[in-house]
């Protein structure tokens, strides 16, 4: 699908409906500073709170403004396999290049269950479709042993790893196939898990720094692992920040002070604090990003 930095992308809002002219303002800004795929309807992209019309309604603009030079994965999972088969059927659809498939939330399946849910889902489509490990968030961990074992089901191609369990990632790295990908799920991992074979990162940091977060990843790419080391460290501080307060939250306020999007989210999510979003902020003009 892609090396390097694809952007988990925000959905905007604006007076409580989907911003689809501020989402294609996100989508250029992203196409023109060296994006290499687009993650739409994803944690960061505020899934679960979309019906299935304003679903349709991102995913055909996020294809169309895309027109193929970038990938355009859709997050279709859910913690209902049947849910997840109908989003991801409506992916395929409206022309998607791939899905994005988190663990069941809530449910708390068995090991057994994953590995039935997710191949039931891919039996449904030709996607390729990246699994998506987020157990800080699902209350569920993809064990390094069913990775390998989906890892044998036809169209699933790699993982998006955001576990930040280094041991773990090792030992998919260790079982998986040679061709299976790892991208990480955390900012602030991306040069370890590109130190344990990963492939690049899925990224939060990318909505307000795409250039400069394919940067990061081309330069351990190439072999400049000092600059790769150095972007990781000097950006560390911002990435914290993007994470003070719940994803994506901190990131949609920055978008808003950027002038991209509205800093609207949908309930139960609620505007930054304003203590914590002026340490963003700061952060922020230190950087001369604003």
């Amino acid at each position: 699908m892609f090396n390097g930095a694809g952007v988990a992308i925000v959905t905007p809002f604006k007076g409580g409906k989907v911003d689809l002219a501020g989402f294609e303002r996100l989508i250029d800004f992203q196409l023109e500073n060296d994006n290499q795929a687009l993650i739409v309807l994803g944690t960061t992209g505020e899934a679960s709170t979309q019906s299935y019309e304003e679903r349709e309604a991102v995913i055909k603009t996020a294809v169309a403004r895309a027109n193929k030079r970038v990938p355009v994965i859709i997050g279709t999972g859910s913690n209902s396999t049947d849910v997840s088969i109908k989003y991801t059927k409506q992916a395929e659809m409206l022309g998607a290049d791939g899905i994005l498939l988190v663990t069941p939330y809530y449910n708390k399946c068995t090991q057994k269950g994953l590995i039935q849910h997710y191949t039931e889902i891919v039996k449904s489509t030709s996607l390729p479709a990246i699994l998506y490990n987020v157990p800080g968030r699902t209350g569920v961990n993809i064990e390094p042993a069913t990775v390998a074992e989906l890892a044998k089901v036809d169209n699933i191609i790699g993982i998006k790893e955001a576990s930040g369990n280094m041991t773990q990632i090792l030992e998919i790295k260790r079982l998986a196939p040679a061709d299976f990908k790892i991208w990480s799920g955390n900012d602030d991992n991306i040069l370890p898990i590109y130190s344990c074979g990963g492939h690049g990162v899925i990224s939060v940091l990318a909505n307000i720094l795409p250039k400069e977060t394919q940067a990061m990843c081309k330069a351990f790419q190439e072999g400049d692992v000092q600059e790769a080391i150095r972007l990781q460290v000097y950006y560390k501080k911002l990435i914290s920040l993007l994470f003070i307060e719940v994803n994506p939250i901190p990131v949609k306020a920055a978008l808003g002070t950027m002038g991209y999007i509205e800093n609207e989210l949908r309930l139960p999510l609620t505007p930054m604090e304003e203590e914590t979003k002026q340490k963003l902020i700061e952060e922020m003009k230190r950087l001369q990003i604003i």
